[in-house]
């Protein structure tokens, strides 16, 4: 599943692939436990997290990964060392298997996202 047609997160993990559906269920919890005051959008066929309609933290079931992407470029920088470890491009974290995916840095990055507004990449 590359890109989702489905109109809301339920319905995009209804889609997923069983291996995955409960980490992805999981992230999606994080998401909507941490990012209080974001709404809850599907924008380029994912699971996206906006605060004032700009999109900060999305989440997608790739065909070889799953991807967690972290749009505030002052939030990577402050994990820089943590995110040195892990699979990142610009803004995307990619677990290549469920049981990899670390869900207290996840957690870390979420909180910082949350606690204020910040530069977009």
């Amino acid at each position: 599943m590359v890109q989702s047609k489905a109109s809301d997160a339920d319905g995009y993990l209804a889609e997923v692939p069983e291996e995955r559906k409960a980490a992805l269920t999981e992230l999606r919890r994080l998401c909507r436990q941490e990012l209080v005051g974001f709404d809850e959008v599907m924008a380029y066929g994912m699971p996206t997290y906006e605060r004032g309609g700009v999109a900060e933290i999305a989440f997608a079931s790739q065909k070889q990964y799953i991807s967690f992407y972290l749009m505030r470029s002052d939030v990577r920088d402050a994990f820089g060392e943590q995110l040195t470890r892990q699979d990142m491009g610009k803004g995307c974290l990619r677990f290549r298997k469920p049981e990899t995916i670390d869900f207290a840095l996840l957690r870390d990055l979420l909180e910082a996202t949350a606690a204020g507004p910040g530069p977009i990449c």
